[in-house]
């Protein structure tokens, strides 16, 4: 019985959702979202990353405190600066709906935008996290000597190359274009243009 009425829940759950979405038209916007702050994550490790082999760094614990807080950073100033950017956007619209209506706007209106600023806010601010997780995830087992910390350098690095691809994969679908081809240029051109200045850097701090 409670697990019919927590599936009947779900549903309805999942139903206002679309439908708010619907009404604020915030798909795209929160795809957006999610897209460059997942891409700002998954370079901001990559690049932990390379530094640090390239540093001969040998304790997993630097690698994660480096990349974590980062992130952490970014998530932060990514949740709030999305709250405040959509709720003042949201709150203009709600202002020029009244206007428009004289005051008869469907109270379902401002549920939208009240749900539609907390979600973009916290997917603006969990998708840096994400993708910085998934290139982390070796270095968490290095740090509980699961692995080694050469290992988890040889893992990271095309976990991250990979996350980079399906960013770009992604991309090419939300554009109706070669998915294939967007995920190439994300890892050619954005990844291995990243590791080159990376190893550039240390080749002129090193001479």
């Amino acid at each position: 019985m409670k697990t019919h009425q927590l599936g009947n829940s779900l549903k309805n759950l999942f139903r206002k959702v679309k439908v708010y979405l619907h009404i604020t038209k915030a798909s795209g916007i929160a795809r957006r979202y999610f897209i460059m702050n997942g891409f700002d994550g998954a370079m901001t490790i990559f690049g932990i990353v390379l530094g640090s082999w390239m540093a001969s760094v040998t304790k997993p614990e630097v690698i994660l405190l480096a990349g974590f807080g980062a992130c952490l950073a970014m998530g932060v100033s990514g949740f709030f600066g999305a709250f405040m950017a959509e709720k003042a956007e949201r709150e203009r619209h709600l202002k020029d709906m009244e206007e428009a209506t004289n005051n008869r706007v469907d109270p379902i209106h401002y549920e939208a935008a009240r749900f539609v600023v907390v979600y973009v806010a916290l997917i603006d601010g969990l998708s840096p996290a994400l993708t910085a997780t998934i290139s982390l995830a070796p270095f968490i087992s290095a740090s509980m000597k699961v692995i080694s910390i050469s290992s988890a350098y040889f893992i990271s690095v095309p976990l991250s190359l990979a996350v980079l691809f399906l960013l770009g994969k992604y991309l090419g679908k939300v554009a109706k274009e070669n998915g294939w081809l967007y995920g190439m240029v994300m890892v050619v051109v954005v990844g291995a243009l990243t590791a080159l200045i990376i190893f550039l850097i240390q080749l002129f701090l090193g001479a």
